[in-house]
């Protein structure tokens, strides 16, 4: 596996040059630790030639070799288009949530080009809640209990007039960057998330729509599959750790670190997954006209080895992304032309039999007020680390210089024989990289062990 770091980051390869005799131009549509790892594990493949990333971010700047960052937005839909046709893009991946919602697979291929993921119909199992929680309902997929509201008062009537037990989960229907959701531990928290979310609007119209829902025991995990619309192929399951603090304490953020494989995605509950979820959720989309292709990502709660829908996602999960790619043995882009194939089915798609674990670095403040454009720091030797991989998620490369430029910084991933040893590995990198108020939990992979 390659290492890479700085200069080094794809190291072996080299722009324009390729083995393979019909090599691919790959687009990558977003900015964060996801596409550097999309990036990266494109890169790989002898069937690309060149990886371009729109817009990318500090790391996929510095990878060179195949890789180039491309100064397009991720929702400059037609920018976008325009410039896989004037380079001749042969397979677009599109990392993040919003081209989705705005229908940028659709735009794509009604102009003839061939991209991984779902219409924009099929990607309201994302893009909104409410028509996800219909779905399964309809469909007989296992979800928690729900209830729909569209303005404040019938919300706060809800909470104030029906016998309700706590905690509940309250949600914004649309897409809110993975921070939409409260957790009311009483009357008074409920109705304070839906005044925040109805009168003050914090995520404006992602909350026109409102779900309480009753609140699901168990563990957390999430299972991803690659889809052609009928055949399916899972990547190893992984645990993501969603709060800010230390023991899952604190806000929500977009994700502050995860492992894989999750020793609580046991085999027998992986069949349930596919049986109960999987399977009935790719039917159901086939069933009602708008077949789901691309990446699917399955938020898990699984109680007693019970498996339930917490949320959909219509594209790989951050920072999952980051230790599942890490443990595709099978050719990464192989697979996927598959997907757009209709072939699924006929291509290898093994895993390595190791662990992975990723820590997140983010900036101070995180998920609330933080500061950009601070200077980074990384070791030397962290380049020559085995199987240590650091995915850039929100950082700048500018004249030389290597700065912070979101919330969540890094995502550092190291690969091991089993667990422990790939958490200490992927810590021990951790360590040797700075910048001013830098924050990480110091605890991911801790409920595994």
């Amino acid at each position: 596996m390659p290492k890479y770091h700085k200069a080094k980051l794809a190291k072996g390869f080299k722009y324009g040059k390729s083995l393979h005799e019909n090599a691919m131009n790959v687009l990558i549509i977003g900015n964060g630790a996801r596409e550097h790892a999309l990036a990266w594990a494109a890169a790989q493949s002898e069937k690309v030639n060149v990886v371009f990333v729109a817009p990318g971010n500090g790391g996929t700047a510095l990878m060179g070799g195949k890789v180039r960052n491309v100064p397009l937005k991720a929702i400059a839909l037609d920018g976008l288009l325009a410039f896989a046709g004037q380079n001749n893009v042969d397979l677009t991946i599109v990392g993040s949530e919003q081209p989705l919602e705005l229908g940028i697979v659709d735009l794509f291929r009604s102009a003839g080009r061939q991209i991984v993921g779902p219409t924009k119909a099929a990607a309201r199992l994302e893009s909104s809640k409410v028509f996800s929680k219909e779905f399964m309902q309809r469909h007989k997929i296992p979800t928690a209990g729900y209830h729909v509201f569209r303005n404040t008062i019938s919300a706060n009537n809800h909470i104030e007039l029906t016998t309700t037990t706590y905690p509940q989960v309250i949600k914004a229907s649309g897409l809110c960057a993975g921070k939409g959701v409260f957790i009311a531990l009483d009357k008074e928290q409920a109705i304070t998330a839906n005044n925040a979310l109805f009168e003050d609007r914090i995520f404006g119209n992602a909350a026109d729509e409102v779900i309480i829902e009753d609140f699901l025991q168990g563990q957390e995990a999430s299972v991803f599959a690659l889809t052609d619309g009928i055949r399916y192929r899972l990547f190893l399951p992984a645990q993501d750790h969603k709060r800010i603090g230390n023991g899952d304490t604190g806000k929500n953020t977009g994700g502050m670190g995860a492992y894989a494989p999750a020793p609580l995605v046991t085999p027998e509950v992986l069949r349930k997954v596919e049986e109960l979820i999987i399977q009935p959720t790719l039917k159901g989309m086939v069933e009602e006209g708008y077949p789901y292709t691309g990446f699917l990502y399955v938020g898990l709660m699984i109680d007693q080895g019970e498996p339930s829908v917490v949320e959909y996602n219509a594209r790989l999960g951050d920072p999952e992304t980051q230790v599942v790619l890490p443990l595709l043995k099978s050719d990464f882009i192989t697979a996927l032309q598959a997907s757009v194939d209709g072939t699924l089915g006929e291509v290898p798609f093994e895993m390595h039999r190791k662990s992975a674990s990723t820590v997140v670095i983010a900036s101070g403040g995180y998920p609330d007020h933080y500061e950009t454009g601070k200077a980074i720091s990384i070791a030397d030797e962290v380049a020559e680390m085995e199987d240590c991989l650091v995915f850039h998620a929100g950082t700048s490369y500018e004249a030389g210089r290597l700065t912070t430029a979101g919330g969540r910084v890094f995502s550092v991933t190291a690969l091991g024989e089993n667990l422990r040893e790939s958490i200490d590995r992927a810590y021990l990198a951790v360590e040797k990289i700075g910048f001013e108020g830098a924050y990480y939990r110091t605890d991911i992979g801790a409920k595994a062990l």
